[in-house]
């Protein structure tokens, strides 16, 4: 049997060599799944071959990076720059912002099973709690989307004010003090999470908690208003959905308005701004831009390639 040895928080363990591990960490590199386990299977055939019989994490990566060059080299730099970010000391927090429609939660989705970040929450259920604490009356615009917030504003804003945007400010800053709970928490007890929703607003979250080296935050955006309104439509045609079409299409432009908005925060605040129109593309830029800004040194986890 091959044993695998890897260090924990400056322990020694060792474990089996694991094809099925190994096999997932590659399908997290966009490696076929049926490739993967493949090559897997002749990972192991190459380490018996050699007669080896305990190997560490780090020889272990490297036997599989070299065999990776040359059955495929695209398939080997994604595989390394998700080592590098699972290597990451810290928890990750990644936060990912943009108006309704732009993709936050199918990105969010994706990006969590790359990396193997088994808590995601949206932005919107951390609203629905705060709304069965916090009265209507106390917080009205929380009761309200974030696109028709304005209709909740007690005293009328000057009409040379965008009462759209005035709304979801309010909106924003309330449930912020959710994301920031959510925040805290997930840095206390160690746990990466994945959060996403129109609320990740830069600016609105604090300083001291967007500034870690562990937290990132993404802003997505679609340049294009017909594309943008087109993601409307295909959300809603599930049979699943509850969410009516003709709303989001009454309010597009409150939408696009809000979009812009969150554009301008994350250029205010230096926030990767992501056009998402290729799903993979997208991911991508993310991996690449959480390799460069979260992760700085590191260790193992407790699996031989995760």
């Amino acid at each position: 049997m091959i044993m695998v040895q890897g260090e924990v928080s400056g322990k020694k363990y060792t474990e089996p060599f694991s094809k099925g591990v190994l096999a997932r960490s590659l399908t997290r590199a966009e490696m076929d799944p049926n490739k993967a386990y493949t090559f897997a299977s002749m990972i192991e055939a190459h380490l018996k071959k050699k007669k080896v019989d305990l190997i560490t994490i780090d020889e272990l990566v490297e036997v599989v990076s070299r065999h990776l060059k040359e059955e495929d080299p695209e398939v080997v730099e994604k595989y390394m720059l998700w080592r590098r970010i699972r290597q990451c000391k810290e928890p990750l927090i990644i936060l990912i912002g943009g108006a309704s429609g732009v993709g936050t939660s199918s990105i969010a989705f994706e990006v969590a099973n790359r990396l193997g970040i088994r808590n995601m929450i949206s932005t919107d259920m951390i609203r629905e709690v705060m709304r069965k604490i916090v009265s209507r009356e106390l917080l009205p615009s929380i009761y309200e989307s974030s696109y028709t917030a304005y209709q909740s504003l007690r005293i009328p804003p000057p009409p040379e004010l965008d009462e759209v945007l005035i709304g979801f400010r309010d909106h924003v800053d309330s449930v912020s003090i959710g994301v920031e709970a959510v925040i805290e928490r997930a840095l206390t007890e160690g746990i990466s999470i994945v959060i996403e929703g129109v609320h990740i607003v830069p600016g609105f979250i604090r300083e001291d908690l967007v500034n870690k080296e562990n937290v990132a935050m993404f802003v997505l955006t679609v340049s294009d208003e017909n594309i943008h309104k087109g993601r409307f439509y295909s959300r809603c045609r599930q049979m699943w959905a509850r969410r009516p079409l003709k709303r989001y299409i009454s309010y597009f432009w409150a939408i696009r308005r809000i979009h812009r908005y969150i554009e301008s925060q994350a250029k205010k605040h230096n926030v990767p701004v992501i056009e998402n129109i290729d799903v993979v593309t997208t991911i991508d830029s993310i991996i690449k831009s959480l390799t460069k800004t979260s992760v700085k040194g590191g260790r193992e986890v407790a699996e031989e390639t995760e």
